[in-house]
């Protein structure tokens, strides 16, 4: 079992059902999925870089990720319809508790001059959402076969409409919201 999934049943839901006032253990808030996404535009120009920020996406979440191309055709980006533009992965139950340990224990410890995530980062319906400016934060990540630095985005999806309550549930996960 993952250890922030167990850490979830045993501390955090008396926690949250304490601080929220409920006592049905299925109205408090819990983590639905993690969406990471990696936009890659400058694929256009070279194919190698879909096939490294696929790969590196894959070894950052443990699973193949999604390539996903061009809906419509814009002239002005040089962009047809059909184009590889991006790759994005969802992660679920067992994946997703681990990848965000790695997220808060390991990740964002190492990024530079950190001083926390923005708490105001939610969506209006407790979803909450980040960027990272690149994949080598990650330790899975090899700093030495890096030939470009690539960004993600990191969507937390909760399973409650209220950002007050999503914000308990992550800052009790260990996130670390800024003041």
């Amino acid at each position: 079992m993952a250890r922030l999934l167990e850490k979830y049943r045993s501390e955090i839901v008396p926690v949250l059902a304490k601080k929220l006032g409920r006592t049905n253990v299925n109205s408090l808030p819990k983590l639905q999925k993690i969406v990471l996404n990696m936009g890659v535009g400058k694929a256009l120009q070279e194919k190698s870089r879909m096939e490294q920020a696929a790969e590196q996406l894959g070894q950052i979440a443990g699973q193949r990720p999604q390539v996903t191309k061009a809906r419509q055709a814009v002239s002005g980006f040089r962009l047809r319809q059909g184009n590889e533009i991006g790759c994005r992965v969802t992660l679920r139950g067992k994946r997703m508790y681990e990848f965000l340990d790695r997220l808060i224990n390991l990740a964002l410890p190492r990024i530079r001059d950190f001083r926390g995530v923005n708490p105001r980062s939610f969506d209006g319906n407790g979803n909450f959402s980040m960027g990272l400016t690149e994949q080598a934060v990650f330790p899975e990540i090899n700093p030495d076969k890096i030939t470009f630095t690539q960004g993600l985005d990191v969507t937390i999806v909760t399973s409650i409409t209220k950002d007050d309550e999503a914000r308990e549930l992550l800052r009790a996960f260990g996130m670390p919201f800024r003041d």
